[in-house]
Formats: structure tokens, C-alpha cells, sequence
């Protein structure tokens, strides 16, 4: 992968990982309105989960 490529791939991680944090705050902070707010979150924080996991397949997949 080249500099360019991994720049862009460590962007994107660093943003899904951010989006992953603050709605895991939002859980863990009790901010959840009823049980289907907290079900949404935790389906992005699963689809998240899952895009970063391809992500990081695709980088192992691609090394030198």
C-alpha cells in the first residue's frame, strides 16, 4: 500500500473509531432515551465495528 493509500485508510479508522467513542459515551453516560435509542446505537457501533474490521483485512490483505 503507499503512502497515499494508508494516509487515507488511517483517516477513515481514526474517524470510525471516533464515531465508536462518542456513541459508546452516549450509552455508557446513560443518555439513551428508552431501549430502541440504545438498540440504534449499538447497531452503529456494530456496523462501525464492521467496516473498520474490513478496513484493517484489506491493509493486512495489501502489505508490501
Amino acid at each position: 500500500m503507499s503512502l497515499e493509500e494508508s494516509t487515507v485508510t488511517e483517516y477513515i479508522r481514526s474517524k470510525i473509531r471516533e464515531h465508536m467513542n462518542d456513541i459508546s459515551d452516549h450509552i455508557s453516560g446513560g443518555a439513551c432515551t428508552d431501549h430502541a435509542d440504545y438498540t440504534q446505537c449499538c447497531g452503529i457501533i456494530k456496523g462501525l465495528a464492521i467496516a473498520e474490521r474490513e478496513i484493517l483485512d484489506v491493509e493486512a490483505r495489501y502489505q508490501d
